[in-house]
């Protein structure tokens, strides 16, 4: 239990110093929470390049208005909100200009030279793209709740706060999302699905 508490003193006292003037904690914050933020937008956008742009616009958002944070919700919530408004900035921008948004992408893990843990990553690969597929016949909740449980590993308390709802609704759309995917894959590839979503 100290553990989260050292980390949140140490992320409070840097958002203090920041929003004081001192640069030098600013760029800590931004170092400490970049790859953050940018898996958030690749999960919102769908595309690199587009999650490029959002999280540098994100950081210009965090430098302008990082006053406006009061610390009533952890800072993780209120830099999620920032980086869900500028997907959604994006988005509309894109919208206006006639681009349709991006299917999901995500490296693959490197090929092993061993035949079974090949074909492990073979299936690991196909159901991750299907699964990615998948994710795109989802509600946009659910999508989100899915990405951000299932893929990023948070827990529903944490995501509760991230997305304003209560946990209850959280786990209601997790279960509805895994149900969908696994009824989704199952009709396609039945052998990948062994135990997914139990």
């Amino acid at each position: 239990m100290s553990e989260p508490t050292r980390i949140d003193e140490s992320v409070s006292a840097l958002v203090r110093g920041a929003q004081a003037g001192d640069e030098a904690a600013f760029e800590r914050l931004v170092q400490r929470h970049y790859g953050q933020i940018h898996r958030w937008a690749l999960a919102r956008t769908g595309d690199r390049d587009d999650a490029d742009d959002v999280t540098q616009e994100v950081l210009v958002r965090l430098h302008r208005h990082l006053a406006s944070f009061d610390g009533r919700s952890q800072f993780t919530t209120w830099l999620y909100q920032v980086t869900r408004s500028a997907a959604a900035d994006l988005h509309r921008k894109s919208a206006r200009r006639g681009r349709l948004a991006a299917i999901l992408k995500r490296e693959p893990a490197p090929a092993s030279h061993d035949p079974r843990e090949e074909h492990d990553a073979a299936d690991e690969k196909r159901a991750t793209g299907l699964v990615r597929t998948f994710l795109e016949e989802l509600s946009e909740r659910q999508r989100e709740v899915f990405d951000l449980c299932d893929l990023q590993g948070f827990g529903a308390v944490e995501v509760s706060a991230m997305l304003k709802m209560e946990p209850v609704t959280v786990r209601s759309h997790l279960f509805r999302a895994r149900k969908a995917i696994r009824k989704k894959i199952l009709e396609s590839c039945p052998e990948l699905v062994e135990g997914y979503g139990d």
